[in-house]
This record gives C-alpha cells, sequence and structure tokens, in this order.
C-alpha cells in the first residue's frame, strides 16, 4: 500500500472540510460590486462563486504572478506556493467533502481554476492535474487507499501525476502496451508512459495498465507510490512552456503493487480515464482562458499608455477592432466552457461532446488571444521581460494535451452523426 501516517489527518480534513468558512473570513475583500463590466472576469458569477473567484485572485496576485517568470526561467517547480494553495482547499477542488476536499461542482472549480492560471498558467495547470489523480482516487479507490493517500495529497505533502500517454499511444489511448499481470495478491507493471506531468517528483502515480485482451476494456488503472522497485524516470524534458512543472517518462520494469493499489474493477481503466479526462479538458479550457484573459488586460493598458505619431495607440481603430474580437473570444470561451461543466454536472449524456467542443474553441481561441496580444506589444511583446510570451507558450500545449485538438473534434463529429437531432 501507499505509505501513510496517522499523524496530523484528522486535523487536515477538518481544516479542508472548512475550507468554505475560511475563505469567507480570512481572504475576501469586504465588499464587491454586483455588477461586474462586461469584460470583466466576475461577469454572471453566482455570490459563491464571487467569493471562489476572488479568493483565487488574490491569492494568484500574492503568490503566483510575482515568481511566475523566475519559475519559467530557472524550471523551478515551487512546491512551497502549491502547498500554500493547498492550505485553501485548492488541491482537492473536486473531491468530496467526506474525504477532505470541498467538493466542488465543475463550474464553480473553473472559476477557482481561470483565476489562477492569469497569475501562472503553466502551475495552475499541474495542479489541475495533481487535482484529477486526488479525484480519481475519491471517485474509484477503496475506503483504505484513500484513507492513505488523500491527505497527503490534499496538502500536497504528496503530489500526484496522471500517467496515460505512451510513446505509441497519444490520441490513441486504448491502444496502450503498459501491462499490469496478477501474480497473486500483486500486480507486475512493465511498460513506459510519456511526456507525464510531475515525472520523477511526484509521489503518486495514476497508472493505465493492460491487465487483458486489446483495446480499451482491456486497461485497469492503479496507483503507484514512488520509490517503488523497479519504478524509474528520464530526464526533465527541454519545453517550449510549462517550464514551472516537470514533465519525464515513466518506466515500470517489473513494478510490484499490491491489489488493494488498483481504482474499481479490472477492466474499468479506460472509462475512469476518460472521465477524469472530461474534468481535465475543462480544467485545461479554464487555464488558457485565465491566460488570455491577462493577456487581454495587458495588451488594453499597454495601448492605451503607447504613444506612437502622437497619438496612444489605443485610439487606432484596427486595435480598437482587435480588442473587441480578443473580449469576444474570451467570453465565447467562457460560455462554452460553464456550458459544458453544466452538462457534466447535472450528468448529461451528451457531456463529453460538449466538454470536447469547449476545449477546442476555448483552448484554440484564447491561444489566438495571447498571440493578438503579443503583436499588440510590438517588439516588447517579444522579450521576456513582458509576461506575454510566457503565456503564449504555456498556452500552446493546451492544444495538445487531454486530447489533441483534432480528436476533439472527431469526438463533437462523432456525437453529430450519431444524433438523430
Amino acid at each position: 500500500m501507499v505509505s501513510c501516517s496517522n499523524a496530523g489527518r484528522e486535523a487536515v480534513f477538518n481544516f479542508l472540510r472548512s475550507a468554505v468558512t475560511y475563505v469567507n473570513v480570512h481572504y475576501l475583500k469586504a465588499a464587491h460590486s454586483s455588477s461586474a463590466g462586461a469584460f470583466a472576469a466576475t461577469h454572471g458569477l453566482t455570490d459563491t462563486q464571487l467569493e471562489f473567484h476572488n479568493l483565487a485572485t488574490d491569492f494568484a496576485n500574492a503568490e503566483f504572478a510575482p515568481h511566475a517568470a523566475q519559475w519559467d526561467e530557472e524550471k523551478m517547480f515551487p512546491e512551497a506556493a502549491l502547498q500554500k494553495a493547498a492550505e485553501l482547499g485548492f488541491a482537492g477542488l473536486f473531491v468530496s467533502e467526506d474525504a477532505g476536499g470541498i467538493g466542488l461542482g465543475r463550474q464553480d472549480g473553473g472559476v477557482v481554476i481561470e483565476a489562477l492560471a492569469a497569475g501562472c498558467a503553466s502551475t495552475t495547470a499541474y495542479l489541475t492535474i495533481h487535482n484529477m489523480c486526488a479525484w480519481m482516487i475519491d471517485t474509484f479507490g477503496s475506503a483504505e487507499l484513500k484513507e492513505c493517500t488523500l491527505p497527503q495529497l490534499l496538502t500536497m505533502e504528496h503530489f500526484a501525476s496522471y500517467c496515460l500517454t505512451e510513446p505509441n499511444a497519444g490520441s490513441d489511448a486504448a491502444s496502450l502496451a503498459t501491462k499490469a499481470s496478477l501474480d497473486g495478491d500483486e500486480y507486475v507493471l512493465n511498460g513506459g508512459k510519456a511526456f507525464i506531468s510531475g515525472g520523477g517528483r511526484s509521489e503518486v502515480y495514476v497508472v493505465m495498465a493492460r491487465t487483458g485482451a486489446d483495446g480499451p476494456k482491456g486497461i485497469s488503472c492503479f496507483v503507484v507510490p514512488s520509490g517503488t522497485a523497479g519504478l524509474s524516470f528520464g530526464k526533465n524534458e527541454r519545453k517550449l512552456g510549462w517550464n514551472s512543472q516537470p514533465t519525464a517518462t515513466v518506466s515500470f520494469d517489473n513494478v510490484r503493487v499490491p491489489i488493494a493499489n488498483r481504482l474499481g474493477e479490472e477492466g474499468d481503466g479506460f472509462t475512469m480515464a476518460m472521465r477524469g479526462l472530461d474534468g481535465g479538458r475543462l480544467s485545461i479550457a479554464n487555464c488558457s482562458i485565465g491566460a488570455a484573459y491577462q493577456c487581454t488586460k495587458l495588451a488594453r493598458t499597454y495601448i492605451k499608455d503607447r504613444k506612437q505619431f502622437g497619438k496612444p495607440l489605443a485610439s487606432n481603430q484596427h486595435l480598437q477592432f482587435k480588442l473587441a474580437d480578443m473580449a469576444a473570444a474570451i467570453h465565447t470561451s467562457r460560455l462554452h466552457v460553464r456550458s459544458a461543466a453544466a452538462q457534466l454536472d447535472a450528468k448529461q449524456p451528451t457531456a463529453r461532446a460538449f466538454v470536447a467542443m469547449a476545449k477546442h474553441v476555448a483552448t484554440d481561441a484564447c491561444f489566438n488571444v495571447c498571440n493578438d496580444a503579443l503583436q499588440m506589444h510590438g517588439g516588447y511583446g517579444y522579450l521576456k521581460d513582458y509576461p506575454i510570451e510566457r503565456f503564449l507558450r504555456d498556452a500552446r500545449v493546451h492544444q495538445i494535451l487531454e486530447g489533441t485538438n483534432e480528436v476533439m473534434r472527431v469526438i463533437t463529429s462523432r456525437e453529430l452523426l450519431t444524433s438523430e437531432e
């Protein structure tokens, strides 16, 4: 089993259960306007969502934004900042209250993620992956496995990684080749995973492996603790963006884990993986929205202050129209994501297609917004002294991971072609 300690566990549970009250008492501003401007990130939020938004914004401004450039430049994994985020319950957004989490729905949790991403999209993206792993353990794990794993994940004393992608099984996840063979009361894992966020640093790996025949029905899911014999990692990959989180291959060479570390039943793994990705896709879309929103605010400020030919750039109608298009793209993305989140929360049968549509619309549109914001800054946008280029690099990968946007279109078109409406 994953090692666990009784020390402080009840205190952790009690603290996280009271996270919403903690938000209201300690971190919210005294008053907020009930009528947000059309461009404001708070537009259309409920009172509860507004509280979470303001908490996450205040935290991101204090703990993420001032250090994001250094984390990117030095490829630092900001463990202390993530653990501070966990103190506010942000490591257990979707974990049930009974298990010590906040138990938010996808709509409410998305508000938090968007606000955090405006401070640092890369760090927030890792946090969403950690949240996905914690949610999967809470949803599908045994009581014993949850008790021994979740407390340390919810405080981010331990970090988690999601292990699905393989060198030869990316978009075609059902063809993964990592195997788990039952040997007595243990499974023996052999194979490898690629592009794993947190690889080599995390203490907990949620791993999809083949226990049966080819295809999705032969896949099962396991929790593999770091330090297990035969578990090894590649070098930290050199990447265009997402530099504040390590990315590495994860290899399994006769790695033994007890049956108790399996999530659910044999053959349930692919279904679990896809359910995890439904939420993960919305989270990544929200990261893109947060990045695009911040870039648009920076661009707006820049063109109002910067003068060319004796006039502020903001007096140029082309830039006015460009700024309007950027605001419209962000608003459209929010509507897509929040609509899909509502379907996912309601367990609608069409939710997966709407999630896929929202993910590809938001990540495509918001990357373009970041790019337009860089263009508005001219040569300054290309300099690392300004945050625009970092947001652009971090947002680019969102069109690839959690299912490429080409695959998102496949999911959406399949729903259209099979529907009778």
